[in-house]
């Protein structure tokens, strides 16, 4: 019986940009309302830091139990794009900050369903 492969998850571009997009979240944060700060500050930082741990946790287990947790990374993701927008609507970042965050966004999910794709 052989061992079932697990990935590194240090090794995977997914994760890499999830821990990108998690650090220019934590960079924009600090010029947010400090009374955002138990609100939606809270909640756009406990979802983008879900990204990158989800696949983190995910990859040490069976590729069927890992695809589960890239759904839950993915779902993080979509609900990051979301708050950014009411953070944009509150006035709390500029068009430009929001564009480049969206834009990783986007590249996260596409490259995220790609790889979970092509899971056995």
């Amino acid at each position: 019986m052989c061992a079932k492969k697990r990935h590194n998850y240090k090794n995977l571009k997914i994760w890499k940009l999830g821990l990108e997009i998690t650090n220019d979240i934590s960079d924009i944060l600090l010029e947010f309302p400090k009374h955002e700060r138990f609100d939606l500050s809270s909640q756009i930082s406990r979802c983008s830091v879900s990204m990158p741990s989800n696949i983190a946790e995910g990859s040490s287990r069976t590729d069927k139990s890992f695809r589960h947790f890239l759904d839950i990374s993915l779902g993080s993701s979509f609900e990051l794009g979301t708050q950014l927008l009411v953070a944009k609507h509150r006035n709390y970042i500029n068009d430009k900050k929001l564009k480049s965050l969206e834009e990783k966004i986007e590249e996260f999910q596409k490259m995220t369903m790609g790889f979970q794709n092509s899971l056995d």
